[in-house]
């Protein structure tokens, strides 16, 4: 499973175990199936009209993109509104340079946010199996272009507004999956600082904060912590890149 840090010793050693049963070559996946009966009226209601899918992916990378130099827009649509996020290769221009080639190419047209961690992070990006008008909820989050890229020097606080890749946990696993800083605070001393950053948003973070008060369900963490599946569709309808 391609993650966003675990928020205590105890996730994070869970997640190492996991990723040491996944490269082992056990086929078993973690079970994110939803509740069969989330709470009636438990939802929260998109900010934008009913949303139509978008084109399908078209020549998206077949490898790692090259290292990005300078900064970049991306303008993101969501059904619950538009983030705007600044990409800056002097953060990490690896990264950069793989989420504005995604970003151009359609990738992330269709993917849901597949992962809600309340004041942590949001999660999105697994165009394999967190695609509309298919998901395969068992796999959510486990899926991605089939290439990764070298990690990149942290070297700036993750914060509110943060953008940075998951990755597995391991060196050099990231690849399309990111996720967005919901708190100031959310980082402390003894949370890993091993996922490179390559941007911050400017304008939706009222759109991010909405996105995570969705309801989230399915199995709990294997070390106790709260299910983190959204019951509720949030997708990217679209990405729009601007250069300065």
């Amino acid at each position: 499973m391609i993650l966003a840090p675990a928020t205590s010793p105890a996730r994070r050693l869970a997640t190492v175990g996991l990723l040491t049963l996944l490269l082992g070559g056990c086929s078993t996946v973690p079970n994110v199936t939803p509740t069969p009966s989330p709470t009636a009226g438990a939802t929260i209601p998109p900010t934008t009209p009913p949303y139509t899918l978008a084109p399908a992916p078209s020549g998206c990378p077949t490898a790692a993109p090259a290292a990005m130099s300078g900064t970049a827009t991306v303008t993101m649509a969501t059904n619950f509104g538009n983030i705007v996020i600044k990409v800056d290769a002097g953060l990490g221009a690896n990264a950069a340079g793989t989420f504005v080639a995604l970003s151009q190419c359609g990738y992330y047209n269709n993917v849901v946010f597949h992962r809600i961690v309340k004041g942590f992070v949001i999660q999105a990006g697994d165009g394999t199996y967190a695609r509309m008008p298919t998901l395969t909820q068992s796999k959510m989050g486990t899926g991605g272009p089939g290439w990764t890229i070298p990690d990149d020097k942290v070297t700036t606080a993750y914060k509110r507004g943060t953008v940075a890749m998951a990755n597995t946990g391991a060196a050099n696993s990231g690849s399309s999956q990111f996720f967005i800083v919901l708190s100031d605070t959310a980082w402390t001393s003894t949370t890993p600082k091993t996922y490179s950053i390559f941007g911050n948003v400017t304008s939706g973070l009222d759109v991010v904060d909405r996105i995570a008060l969705v309801p989230t369900g399915g199995e709990p963490g294997s070390d106790g912590s709260p299910a983190s599946m959204p019951l509720q569709p949030i997708v990217i309808t679209g990405t729009t890149i601007t250069t300065p």
